[in-house]
């Protein structure tokens, strides 16, 4: 992007708030949101959602095919990095072959959506989401407004159409996730050249133009659709491969442009005017371009009002957000990125997590680094104890398959769901949300989240509640250790409690039945059976 006056003021113009993006050939819904946040302040998250507490994520999409984690399309542009050394060894040299040239390969050849979301209905998922782009900048549909996209290039299918269609037919929510807002800083490595390996000089992807694809495999594409790089740098590191700042459009970062923010805004209505979300997932700080211009508030306006008109006036339509201020959390549903916070939070919210690593990576399945099942279901309670959601991802390779270890962990949730489902699904947080070591610290959120390894080995003193109308669950995120007294003390529940001052006349573990406990002073003393099957965490039915 050539830079002149204008361009310089485009900074001042943003943070002052007066540069509203337009979409270009496709109108905004129309209804009772409109693109502010005064407007959006009178949404309230559908009760569904509220219902659901647990949803299953497809972050799948060629960052697969090389099976070298997260990040991959960005990474193989670092000379050093492990993608780096990873793609050279795979497909050769960047310079000579990019993340361009991976696209044709992801070919989807095994995903079957249909089985997919049956299997997902069956370990117990409430809503499914989709990636519909990531940082790669790729659309996974028919994209009007990206031509590389997966109808033209990889799998030659309209991804989301098809994840779309096998959510409806076994009746999950749908939810797609779109990321590529920031490809613009983002894929700055690829306006890279070696700076001392074999091709040192050589410059990379970000630098081709459509001229340069003449008797290429892409010929007529131009690649600056795909990595955005028309433009100047960012300041600092962003270019040099280490990242310190979050998703925000400040401290040096270059602004996006009016075109690019455009793009991204139309090709985000295109996505709810045709596949009809009932959530969008914006892996960002607050929403896309945000304290840059109006799109995030133009997308959840879009959503909410299109979402009305689909339901005969009934409200569906989720947009979550990351880093929220405690002033916009009404207007949007937060997301916490691998993590939790430590209190009961008063508003409907989300932590999305993955049992391995964003994308697949070999690594992870060789060295066994996947979560366990037992992990998961004690997230799941300490998230829905306070209040939230649980979106789990889980890592498809680059042919639509998950690998057998992943399978054995959703098998064996699947079974500790089916017995525990109860206290779970359509239940609201109880006075307080729980007791415990954990419960009783401080635990800090560090920036969008990741502070999920506070959570992930509890002792059999850490209680999560929930509760419905009729009863208070109860659930010790741990059995106690063989050479421990077999009995789980609840504090909160002592006698003279008063925080539940009935009297207790029955104690139930789901999928057992009746067990001995008695009051006192210190807590409500349960004996746990000696011919138990769960493995994962007892939990207690108490009729309030």
């Amino acid at each position: 992007m050539k830079m002149n006056k204008k361009t310089l003021l485009i900074p001042l113009l943003a943070i002052a708030g007066f540069m509203p993006v337009q979409a270009k050939d496709m109108p905004l819904p129309e209804g009772p949101y409109k693109p502010t946040w005064e407007s959006l302040m009178k949404y309230d998250c559908p009760e569904w959602f509220r219902d659901a507490k647990f949803g299953i994520w497809a972050h799948w999409g060629p960052q697969c095919v090389e099976e070298s984690g997260d990040w991959n399309a960005r990474s193989i542009y670092l000379e050093g990095s492990k993608q780096y050394k990873e793609h050279i060894k795979n497909y050769g040299h960047p310079s000579e072959y990019g993340f361009k040239d991976v696209l044709p390969d992801f070919k989807a050849e095994n995903w079957d959506p249909d089985s997919l979301l049956r299997f997902y209905k069956s370990v117990g998922a409430k809503y499914f989401m989709a990636l519909g782009n990531h940082h790669d900048n790729y659309d996974l549909w028919d994209s009007q407004y990206q031509p590389w996209n997966s109808k033209n290039i990889g799998p030659h299918r309209d991804v989301l159409g098809e994840w779309a269609a096998a959510s409806k037919k076994v009746g999950l929510p749908f939810g797609v996730s779109l990321h590529a807002d920031h490809a613009w800083s983002w894929y700055e490595p690829s306006r890279r050249y070696d700076r001392g390996g074999e091709k040192m000089g050589v410059k990379y992807d970000g630098w081709l133009t459509k001229e340069d694809g003449k008797g290429k495999w892409w010929e007529g594409l131009d690649p600056q659709d795909l990595y955005a790089q028309n433009h100047p740098l960012s300041e600092g590191t962003w270019a040099d491969g280490m990242i310190h700042r979050q998703w925000a459009w400040q401290n040096g970062v270059c602004e996006p442009s009016p075109e690019f923010r455009t793009n991204f805004l139309n090709r985000t209505l295109d996505v709810i005017d045709r596949y009809n979300p009932d959530m969008l997932y914006f892996d960002v700080t607050v929403a896309p371009f945000y304290n840059v211009d109006d799109t995030g508030q133009k997308i959840a306006a879009s959503l909410y009002n299109h979402s009305l008109r689909q339901n005969k006036g009934r409200q569906r339509g989720v947009m979550m957000g990351k880093i929220l201020p405690d002033s916009l959390k009404k207007a949007l549903t937060w997301d916490v990125e691998r993590g939790a916070p430590n209190e009961l939070i008063p508003l409907p919210w989300q932590t999305c997590t993955c049992i391995g690593g964003w994308h697949y990576d070999r690594d992870t399945y060789e060295k066994n680094w996947y979560k366990s099942a037992a992990q998961v279901a004690r997230m799941l309670f300490d998230v829905v104890s306070k209040n939230g959601n649980l979106l789990l991802s889980v890592p498809l390779r680059a042919d639509g398959t998950f690998d057998e270890k992943e399978y054995a962990i959703l098998l064996e949730l699947r079974d500790w769901m089916k017995t525990n489902g109860e206290a779970i699904y359509s239940t609201r947080p109880w006075t307080i949300f729980g007791e415990g070591p954990i419960a009783e610290s401080k635990i800090a959120i560090n920036a969008q989240g990741f502070n999920e390894g506070s959570y992930m080995n509890p002792s059999s003193e850490e209680i999560r509640f929930t509760q419905t109308p009729k009863y208070l669950y109860a659930a010790a995120l741990k059995w106690p250790d063989a050479d421990k007294p077999q009995t789980i003390t609840i504090k909160s529940l002592a006698e003279g409690s008063d925080l539940f001052s009935k009297k207790i006349g029955k104690v139930e573990l789901l999928g057992h039945g009746k067990v001995p406990f008695r009051r006192t002073a210190d807590g409500l003393v349960i004996d746990l059976p000696a011919d138990h099957k769960d493995k994962i965490a007892p939990v207690f039915r108490i009729k309030k």
